[in-house]
């Protein structure tokens, strides 16, 4: 039987990732490296938490694997599996135990939305055992000082069958993200994009009007994302109306009269 291993140089960030801090979080996180524990990031979708992952990533110079969980994530998925390849049997380590044998950070984006029986692989690594069980190879891969295990999940779309159990989320040190203030949501906004700041101001001031409207006819509201996204299709002279349509009233709903009411807003600041 051959290994399939990781090439953790392929999982390097080489450029710095832009990250603005909002609090203390980048020294929490990087304590909790050290100490060697793991990190359970909170908030909404699009405020930042996966960029703040690839900065850490960067600031701590260790590859990042990051893992979209879903619906039909197994174990297997995260662990890894056996394949026959030219008549040779091949094992192929997941992601998961890639991180773990090559001192990696994985990170575990949205997840909720993994199966409940996937979800606890991860326990023996999320305590002081550091360990992952491999059954399939009966092997107890002992992490390395340098593997962080993160994962995230948003809050808001919580529910009885989406919540995160407490036998998990209590292995995890907690950071907590928002969006952040209009001031510092705007410098981001010109950082990423170039847009002049009064555009940036302006956009900033859509995205508080579409959260305020969250449980009132949005799920949720605009992201720091969507605005990013918006100011770039700004910046290459689209005009301002139709970026906020398209951009984020489009991405957030499919009611047909809250995209008029967005598309008024817009225009009463555009």
């Amino acid at each position: 039987m051959k290994t399939k291993v990781l090439k953790p140089e392929e999982h390097y960030i080489e450029d710095e990732p832009f990250y603005q801090p909002i609090g203390e979080e980048i020294r929490i996180f990087e304590t909790a490296y050290k100490q060697q524990l793991p990190v359970l990031l909170k908030g909404p979708t699009g405020c930042g938490k996966t960029r703040f992952m690839e900065h850490m990533a960067w600031r701590l110079k260790r590859p990042l694997i990051t893992v979209s969980c879903h619906d039909d994530l197994t174990a297997s998925d995260l662990v890894g599996r056996f394949l026959i390849t030219s008549g040779e049997t091949i094992w192929v380590d997941g992601p998961l135990a890639s991180a773990v044998r090559h001192g990696a950070i994985c990170y575990l984006d949205e997840i909720v939305e993994a199966r409940k029986d996937t979800t606890v692989v991860i326990h023996p690594l999320a305590d002081d055992r550091r360990m992952l069980p491999m059954e399939k190879v009966g092997e107890l891969l002992e992490a390395t000082p340098e593997f962080c295990l993160a994962i995230s999940y948003n809050p808001g779309y919580q529910s009885v069958m989406k919540d995160l159990k407490q036998s998990t989320r209590q292995r995890f040190i907690a950071l907590e993200f928002d969006y952040p203030g209009a001031e510092l949501e705007t410098e981001i906004i010109i950082k990423e994009t170039g847009i002049d700041a009064d555009t940036a101001r302006l956009l900033v001031k859509f995205a508080h009007m579409t959260r305020d409207l969250k449980g009132n006819g949005l799920d949720e509201g605009a992201s720091t994302r969507l605005l990013v996204h918006a100011a770039k299709l700004m910046h290459d002279d689209i005009d301002p109306v139709v970026a906020c349509q398209t951009a984020i009233a489009q991405a957030i709903t499919d009611d047909h009269d809250m995209l008029i009411a967005m598309n008024e807003l817009s225009s009463s600041l555009f």
